[in-house]
C-alpha cells in the first residue's frame, strides 16, 4: 500500500497519536488528528505536540471546529471533539472519506481508573463503539486500535503471548481495553471491517507521558524529590521506545500480509523486560544523580511483571525493535531538559 491515504487519528495530541500522525505526514499521507484535550494530565504538553504539528492552540481548543496545520496545509487538519460524540463524529467519516482509522484515543492509566471509573466507560466503551459504527457506515475497511498489555493481569505464564486467557483483568483500564478486543471481533465478524488490535508494553521517549514512570522519576530526581519504588522495586516492565512503537503501529496500518484474517491481536513491545531498579539506574547514570526512594507497597490494579512475545508481529509485518533502555532514556532526558529549558 504506497498510494496516499487519508487517515483518521484519534488520539493525535495525546503520546503515541502525536508522534504517529508525524511519521504519517513524513510518508505523504493525509492526516485529521482528533483529540478532546482532557485534563486527565498537563494539558499544556497536549497543545505543545499540537503545535509541533503546525496546529495552533487557539484553534485548537475549540470544540467540534476543523483547523489546518501551519506547517503542512491541509495535508494535517485537527479537530477537538469527544470521541462519544454520536453527532459531530460520523459528520467528519462523511467529509473526509477515511481510507483507515487508527484509534489511539482512550483515557488512559490503572491507577486513575480506580478514581475515575466513569471516564473509562465514556471514552474507552462508549467512544469505541462510536468509531466501529463509523467505519461500518462509512465504508473504512481497515481500523487499528490500541489495546494494552494489562489486559494480560497478573499472569505468570510470561512472555504473553496472543492466544493466552485474558479473562481476568485487575483494572477498569484493562477491562475497557479487553472489551475493545471483543468489540472489534464481533464487528469483524458481522461487517467484514479489518480491525487490528495492538497490544502496547510500557511505551516512552520524547513527548511522553507525565503519569508514566519515565517521565515521574526524571521530573522528581532533577527536582530533588524521592521517586515512588512501588511493590519495594520488585517489578519489571517490557519498556518500549516510541520509535519503535510507531514502527510497528505503521506496518499494520499500511501494509498487508500474507494473513488473510480480519480480525487480529498483536503483542508491541520490546520482548526485552528490565528491572524497575535497572531502569531507575539507567536513570540515574544518564542525570548524573543520585535518586532518593520511597520505598511503597504494591499499588492496587498494578502487574509484577510484562512481558511481550512480539513473535507474530515480527512474522507477520517483520517488526525488530532496536533501542535499548539506555538510548531511550537518553533521548528521553534530552528532550526532558530542551523542553523544560533546564541547563
Amino acid at each position: 500500500m504506497n498510494s496516499k491515504k487519508i487517515i483518521l487519528v484519534t488520539g493525535a495530541a495525546g503520546f503515541i497519536g502525536y508522534h504517529l500522525c508525524e511519521a504519517l505526514l513524513k510518508e505523504g499521507h493525509m492526516v485529521l488528528g482528533l483529540d478532546n484535550i482532557n485534563d486527565y494530565y498537563d494539558v499544556n504538553l497536549k497543545y505543545a505536540r499540537l503545535q509541533q504539528l503546525g496546529v495552533e492552540r487557539e484553534t485548537a481548543e475549540v470544540f467540534n471546529a476543523i483547523s489546518s496545520s501551519t506547517k503542512h496545509g491541509s495535508q494535517m487538519q485537527f479537530v477537538r471533539m469527544h470521541l462519544e460524540d454520536r453527532e459531530a463524529l460520523p459528520k467528519l467519516f462523511i467529509e473526509f472519506e477515511f481510507d483507515m482509522v487508527c484509534n489511539m484515543a482512550a483515557q488512559p492509566g490503572v491507577r486513575y481508573s480506580l478514581e475515575n471509573p466513569e471516564a473509562y466507560i465514556d471514552s474507552n466503551i462508549t467512544g469505541f463503539l462510536n468509531v466501529l459504527e463509523c467505519c461500518r457506515h462509512h465504508n473504512v475497511k481497515r481500523l487499528v486500535y490500541a489495546s494494552s498489555s494489562s489486559i494480560y493481569g497478573n499472569s505468570d505464564a510470561v512472555p504473553f503471548i496472543e492466544t493466552a486467557n485474558v479473562d481476568k483483568p485487575i483494572s477498569l483500564y484493562a477491562a475497557t481495553k479487553k472489551s475493545n478486543e471483543l468489540m472489534a471481533h464481533t464487528y469483524s465478524h458481522l461487517y467484514g471491517i479489518e480491525t487490528i488490535g495492538l497490544r502496547f508494553f510500557t511505551v516512552y521517549g520524547p513527548w511522553g507521558r507525565p503519569d508514566m514512570a519515565m517521565f515521574l522519576f526524571t521530573d522528581a530526581i532533577i527536582n530533588k524529590k524521592a521517586i515512588k519504588v512501588f511493590n519495594n522495586g520488585d517489578l519489571s516492565r517490557d519498556f518500549t521506545y516510541i520509535d519503535d512503537i510507531v514502527k510497528g503501529v505503521l506496518s499494520t496500518l499500511l501494509e498487508d500480509t500474507n494473513d488473510r484474517s480480519i480480525c487480529k491481536i498483536y503483542n508491541i513491545g520490546n520482548s526485552s523486560p528490565v528491572q524497575l531498579m535497572n531502569f531507575i539506574k539507567s536513570i540515574e547514570n544518564n542525570l548524573g544523580v543520585a535518586a532518593k526512594k520511597e520505598m511503597l507497597p504494591m499499588q492496587a490494579g498494578d502487574v509484577h511483571q510484562t512481558w511481550a512475545d512480539v513473535s507474530k508481529l515480527k512474522n507477520d509485518y517483520n517488526y525488530k525493535p532496536n533501542t535499548s533502555v539506555n538510548q531511550g532514556v537518553e533521548a528521553f532526558i534530552d528532550w526532558y531538559k530542551t523542553y523544560y529549558k533546564i541547563k
